[in-house]
């Protein structure tokens, strides 16, 4: 007994029922008297969030708002004065009363701690809202201060009565108990008017009042944090007792994964029960992580975010009954019970086991794995989606016998996806413990190589759980390399992926950076003369105009020469315009590799080479480029010289280039996040450089489309330039376009919207130009090679995709 309470564990004997049967002890850590909701910290997160929405929309319909005000006042006016003082009488005095008598209730029954947790809030309120009030009169934005205020000399901003009324009512729980809360909102309803009659607070001023008294009152009951409710071991022991059974001991074991507790019930006869324990306040756990999910993800893949107690108790016992009925391994069911409002508990029988993850690797055999299967089929062929098949749900008996776990996560009924997400994470998470290999053999041993691909366009890092995810972050080759397994087995499967993912992260940042982008090209525009747009000479347009059109040939002839495989020249142009297109709603870099490689797979070649061709190709763009760079930076400083020596400009970006290495060589993390990144690239890329160097004509076409696909966006930019009769020399405008260029494919909005323009236009003007002349000559290259070809590039990513080729 010493030992238990030197670990910070206590026992407690469960009373002795009328049946006769003995006090049941109790080992379980200490239950702490207090606790810290997650429920307050998410409603203070939403009181905060309400209150910025509440003021950005009244700095939106601040006319509104101001006008409503002057029809206030103006009626007022008539309401007699008696009327209007009896009806402020009545509610403040009943906004004062209501927690008054709430609070000598409560003292009644014992409960003065909440009172006093009532009171501190109340204080805190009225301090913030006294010093927020303040603040926004003396230093406030003025349209703020109208708008709490009217414009009314001795108007609070902030209603510091009502303020904190609400943080103490909210502290106390008042609203737990309906008749009170009816009560109390009533009577703040007839203050809120009375005060807006008389012209004591505005509409902004009374609803800002009630938010900021909420969250102080959630801040307090987080803060301070709320008495346990939680039933303990001996109300656990207690309820199983009234299922019939005959407890003679109970221990608390470790939580599971979603923070259920979880109890080891001894029995008179010998046996042993295993009870999970579902609790009222832990319903909210890692809400925000669900409510993401469900966002992202799409609607055939979310589960609920928010579920009541009943709801989860149902849940699980209905999945439990289903799948012992389909003949799955899995713990049997024998009792639910709800222990009081505050929790719920569910008894299996208990089955001496271990979960796979703590079995090592190279205990896991062939058959183990097999077994493994068998059960997931047998929930397979009954609709039953698991929902969780890591290692800590898989668990493997005395016996050998493998034990599906965890049966709470899981559907009934489920869809082909969810059926095969289930074949995924299982496929991923055993080829995390035993390799691709044996993982896919053995999958395909027992559900067919069909079952396998019917999983692979879900082979995603996004449709596997957060602990597999997490493994996969070490091991990025692994889910390419189960593709290429199962395509191994299936040829024919089809290799594309489902989109599961409403949207992704960098989305959103996408979405910023455009916004901001948009912003940038429309001040650009307001500093353009239009006029001088329509003046450009017709001439040098159209051999602008050429020169763009005859880049897509020269994209077209670049990819051609990287690729062993014979392309057909129109539809690799036709391509390249698709990749105009695409470039609308994804980052330059990243469309046109995407849409590349996606035609180079409709044209029958293997994923990892259609990648490594485009990459071989991206390759020795990027290796041009640099070397045209310095080229031109080389004869644009030495055009002046006397002698042909480097300009300042080359050894500014030699210098730069140099210490931009040694940081990335002398920080260790960045030094191993490149050296994998160059590792993964010689693995896949220079194979198929070399394939290409085998054909001298391949190397000629690949090396001149890369060549001439620059030397056609210089001759454009150039020309764009000469348009309104004030050129540059060659060279400059050449390091211009290649500097604005990286610039802009390193940007993350589409197409490198905003950042080519402003790249360009100050290029252009460092180099020596009329600002008004750069801006112009951008937007026209711009018009030319980012604009005009959306339309072509549409009808031709339509054209492909009809034709099956893209």
């Amino acid at each position: 007994m010493r030992n238990i309470k030197e670990r910070g564990e206590r026992t407690s004997a469960a009373g002795a029922p009328p049946g006769g049967d003995p006090a049941v002890l109790v080992v379980e850590p200490l239950l702490p008297q207090r606790i810290r909701r997650p429920s307050d910290a998410l409603r203070f997160l939403a009181t905060l969030l309400a209150l910025a929405a509440v003021i950005l929309l009244a700095l939106v319909a601040k006319k509104t708002l101001n006008g409503l005000e002057a029809d206030v006042t103006e009626g007022t006016r008539r309401v007699p004065f008696l009327l209007s003082g009896l009806v402020g009488v009545l509610g403040g005095g009943a906004m004062l009363a209501i927690p008054a008598a709430y609070a000598i209730e409560r003292v009644i029954h014992r409960d003065g701690l909440r009172v006093a947790e009532g009171l501190f809030a109340a204080i805190a309120g009225m301090v913030l809202s006294f010093v927020l009030g303040e603040w926004i009169i003396a230093a406030g934005a003025e349209d703020l201060r109208l708008l709490l205020t009217g414009g009314r000399a001795g108007v609070e901003p902030l209603n510091t009565l009502l303020t904190s009324v609400i943080a103490y009512t909210t502290a106390v729980r008042i609203s737990n108990r309906p008749t009170w809360r009816a009560a109390l909102w009533t009577a703040v309803v007839v203050n809120a008017i009375a005060l807006f009659a008389g012209l004591a607070a505005t509409v902004l001023g009374i609803v800002v009042s009630i938010l900021v008294g909420l969250a102080v009152g959630y801040a307090t009951l987080y803060g301070v944090g709320s008495p346990n409710t939680r039933p303990p071991g001996s109300a656990i022991v207690a309820a199983v007792r009234k299922l019939g059974f005959h407890p003679v001991k109970a221990r608390r074991l470790d939580d599971d994964h979603q923070s259920s507790r979880r109890y080891a019930v001894g029995l008179r006869d010998g046996s042993r029960l295993d009870v999970t324990v579902l609790d009222r306040d832990r319903q909210v756990a890692g809400l925000l992580y669900r409510l993401w999910r469900r966002i992202r993800l799409s609607s055939e893949t979310r589960r609920k975010a928010i579920r009541s107690l009943r709801a989860e108790l149902e849940r699980e016992a209905l999945m439990a009954y289903a799948a012992h009925a389909a003949g799955a391994s899995t713990p049997r069911l024998v009792g639910t019970s709800e222990i009081g409002s505050e929790a719920a508990l569910l008894v299996y029988e208990h089955t001496p086991t271990r979960a796979l993850e703590d079995i090592p690797d190279e205990e896991i055999d062939d058959d183990l794995l097999a077994q493994i299967w068998e059960q997931v089929l047998l929930l397979q062929v009954q609709r039953l989606a698991h929902r969780r098949l890591t290692g800590d749900s898989i668990h493997v008996d005395d016996e050998g016998r493998v034990v599906l776990m965890d049966a709470r996560s899981g559907e009934i009924a489920a869809g082909d996806l969810l059926l095969s997400l289930d074949i995924a994470q299982l496929l991923t998470y055993l080829s995390l413990r035993v390799g691709a290999e044996r993982a896919v053999r053995a999958a395909a041993t027992v559900a067919g190589p069909h079952t396998l691909a019917a999983a692979l366009p879900l082979l995603q890092r996004i449709a596997l759980t957060r602990e597999t995810r997490v493994a996969l972050s070490k091991d990025k080759e692994l889910l390419p390399a189960i593709r290429e397994r199962i395509v191994e087995l299936e040829p024919r499967a089809e290799a594309e992926t489902i989109r599961l993912e409403r949207f992704r992260p960098k989305t959103l940042f996408t979405i910023v950076a455009s916004a901001l982008a948009a912003y940038l090209v429309v001040s650009y525009l307001a500093e353009t003369n239009l006029n001088m747009l329509t003046s450009a000479k017709w001439g040098w347009t159209g051999v602008a105009f050429a020169a763009a059109m005859l880049s897509y040939v020269a994209a077209a002839l670049m990819l051609r020469g990287f690729v062993p495989e014979r392309l057909p020249l129109g539809r690799t142009v036709l391509a390249q315009f698709a990749g105009s297109f695409v470039k609308l709603v994804a980052p330059a870099a990243v469309s046109g590799v995407a849409v590349n490689t996606r035609y180079l797979q409709r044209r029958g070649i293997p994923p990892g080479q259609a990648v490594a061709s485009v990459g071989a190709s991206q390759l020795v763009g990027l290796a041009f480029h640099i070397a045209l760079l310095l080229l031109f930076a080389y004869i644009t400083g030495s055009a002046t010289a006397a002698s042909f020596t480097p300009s300042r400009t080359l050894v500014f970006v030699l210098l730069a280039v140099a210490v931009l290495v040694l940081f990335l060589m002398g920080v260790p993390r960045l030094r191993r996040m490149v050296t994998s990144r160059v590792r993964s690239l010689f693995s896949g890329v220079v194979p198929r450089l070399l394939d290409v160097l085998q054909s001298p004509r391949k190397i000629a076409e690949g090396f001149a489309g890369t060549l001439l696909l620059t030397v056609f966006f210089v001759v454009c930019l150039d020309a764009c330039v000469r348009a309104f009769d004030d050129p540059l020399p060659f060279a400059a405008v050449a390091v211009v376009f290649l500097a604005g260029n990286a610039i802009g494919s390193a940007a993350p909005t589409p197409g490198g919207l905003g950042a080519v323009e402003a790249a360009l236009a100050t290029g252009l003007t460092i180099a020596g130009l009329d600002r008004e002349v750069a801006i112009s000559a951008v937007l026209l290259f711009r018009l030319l090679t980012f604009w005009f070809p959306v339309l072509p590039g549409w009808a031709s990513f339509a054209y492909l995709q009809r034709n099956e080729a893209l």
